[in-house]
């Protein structure tokens, strides 16, 4: 069964390239570009595993994580920042808040690749 990622960031970049890195793996990819956009996108698909970035416009990764959370329907997916954002107040205000890994730019694609694996192979095992 193909995998679903939704990556949400502002950049166009940075989605070009997390998608890329994630189509070698064949995972299928969705992108936005802010929380709107992808809470917007989240009743269309069922989605594996969720990157977000945390400084966006209109509606920001902290924003987002938090609703996702406070969502029945949503708050099992597996969240992973990636984001600019180095201090680590950030980091742990996102892990505080239910994401469970914090990567930062620049990333190389086997980093990338190598957490999503990691937390999609754990969501199968548990749910199998």
């Amino acid at each position: 069964m193909e995998k679903v990622v939704l990556v949400v960031d502002d950049s166009a970049t940075v989605r070009k390239f997390v998608a890329a890195s994630l189509n070698i793996k064949g995972f299928r990819v969705v992108t936005a570009g802010d929380g709107i956009e992808a809470l917007e996108r989240m009743p269309l698909e069922k989605f594996d595993l969720i990157i977000t970035d945390l400084n966006m416009p209109d509606m920001d990764g902290f924003e987002f994580i938090h609703t996702l959370r406070e969502s029945p329907e949503y708050s099992h997916i597996p969240i992973i920042v990636l984001t600019s954002f180095t201090d680590l107040k950030s980091k742990d205000q996102a892990i505080e808040m239910g994401a469970i890994a914090f990567l930062e730019k620049p990333l190389s694609i086997e980093a990338i690749q190598r957490e999503v694996l990691r937390y999609v192979n754990k969501t199968i095992q548990h749910v199998g």
